[in-house]
């Protein structure tokens, strides 16, 4: 960064700033951790020196820094488990409502409520992409953007089909409903959109323009087709009298071309490597909130759970999160962080 010439491509410069942040985080995460640890070690040390009583302030103190040190080892270990190709990207979330009419909006309501304030209390920042309104009440469906470092990475512990069980504040006959909702969580990739293409894999067609005439368009062979040859795909253009100019703007659109298909065959991949999240009903679902008869979130998928419905529905669903990357998702691969000692 302190090269000659590093802010003469922004665009470069920012990347690579943006890279280094995220990698500062990493480390420096490690470096405090080690250094807590370390200071905690040597108290230890002198308080056992000492033959201090275990009701003494300075043994009571060790032991809360002890607990402390505890909640940011799990925090450095849930981080390592984000070592996916896509987990630092940002997450678009899409919520549909699925069986349960405008129970099933009213959830999709509750869902799209959750996850804002489960953004907001990790200081992501979230982006109405789409949205539509149930008939009578609740959303339909919606699509936004959760903005942050490694935000697809645990977001996308969320995708699958979520059933609600409660009390229909619908229904004047107070009856127990149950409602269900799809999530579907997609990394929103940044990929550099230059395409080399080779001489040898093009085959280049010249032909006579043919427009309105006039001098010079329709006499020369000026109109271009190129063909990519590994992919069939084609582009051509006639528009402008020189041919140099029309196979350059044939080439820029092949390019686009080929970077769309590349995108779908990747958007195809990621779905055989997401599995289907199967039908928004019955027998699909990942995780269960049950309002009433008694109160209960549990993830059907690691067996965590908790109690506290208000807090789950606030947005405090780390838990879970963080217990389908321990137990090992199909979408990232775990790295063990060693520390001595």
């Amino acid at each position: 960064m302190v090269a000659d010439g590093f802010w003469n491509n922004q665009k470069e410069a920012q990347a690579i700033i943006a890279q280094a942040n995220k990698l500062k985080v990493i480390v420096n995460g490690m470096t405090e951790f080690k250094a807590k640890l370390e200071d905690a070690r040597m108290m230890a040390e002198l308080l056992e020196e000492e033959e201090l009583d275990e009701d003494s302030d300075e043994v009571k103190e060790l032991h809360e820094g002890a607990e402390a040190l505890k909640g940011e080892l799990d925090n450095l270990e849930i981080q390592s488990y984000l070592s996916g190709p896509n987990a630092h990207c940002n997450a678009v979330f899409t919520i549909n409502a699925g069986a349960g009419g405008t129970e099933s909006c009213d959830w999709c309501d509750l869902l799209f409520r959750m996850y804002s304030r489960w953004a907001e209390r990790r200081g992501f920042k979230v982006e109405i992409l789409d949205m539509l309104a149930g008939e009578e009440a609740g959303l339909d469906k919606v699509t936004m953007r959760i903005i942050g470092t490694n935000a697809f990475g645990y977001a996308n512990a969320e995708r699958g089909v979520h059933r609600l069980v409660r009390i229909s504040p619908f229904d004047s006959n107070k009856r127990r409903h149950t409602s269900f909702c799809a999530v579907d969580v997609v990394a929103e990739i940044e990929d550099d959109v230059e395409i080399e293409i080779a001489d040898s894999e093009l085959r280049v067609d010249t032909y006579r323009s043919s427009g309105k005439g006039g001098q010079h368009v329709n006499t020369t062979d000026s109109a271009v087709r190129l063909t990519h040859l590994p992919t069939g795909l084609v582009a051509a253009c006639q528009n402008e009298r020189s041919q140099i100019k029309n196979r350059a703007t044939a080439l820029k659109m092949l390019k686009a071309r080929i970077f769309e298909k590349q995108e779908d065959e990747k958007r195809s991949q990621m779905e055989k490597v997401y599995g289907e999240k199967g039908e928004i009903g019955w027998g699909n679902q990942i995780r269960s909130y049950v309002f009433q008869p008694y109160q209960m979130v549990k993830d059907l998928r690691t067996g965590v759970e908790s109690g506290n419905i208000q807090h789950v529905m606030d947005g405090d669903i780390d838990r879970f999160i963080n217990g389908w990357l321990r137990a090992g998702s199909p979408r990232t691969r775990s790295k063990e962080i060693q520390i001595e000692d």
